[in-house]
């Protein structure tokens, strides 16, 4: 099984880079991850992050695209809650890419 190491420490991830056990996720893992998918991440990346942590959180799953960006839209207002804004922070998918940086499994739908 693949690893991300961070400070010393193993965190197992699928073939795709999700980690194995949410529960393991923090931020040092989060920037390494980031670094692994070519992002350099902003406090507008982090907004996202944090966002989709809570939503797993409170409702145990990882949202779609269109799931994300509605509830994007709703919190944080038009502005941040596009598709092309979410796009332009993680471009290989806001849902998929993001959710792999926030220590999340792969959401659903996506493929």
């Amino acid at each position: 099984m693949a690893a991300y190491t961070v400070n010393g420490v193993d965190y197992e991830h699928d073939e795709e880079g999700y980690i194995l056990d949410v529960t393991n996720w923090n931020e040092d893992l989060a920037k390494v991850i980031a670094v692994e998918e070519g992002l350099d991440m902003t406090d507008e990346h982090w907004l996202v992050v944090n966002f989709l942590r809570e939503y797993y959180n409170e409702y145990q799953i990882a949202p779609a695209v269109r799931v994300l960006v509605k509830a994007v839209k709703k919190q944080f207002g038009a502005e941040k809650g596009s598709n092309k804004y979410l796009y332009e922070l993680f471009p290989y998918g806001p849902a998929k890419q993001a959710c792999k940086v926030a220590g999340l499994p792969k959401p659903t739908g996506c493929v």
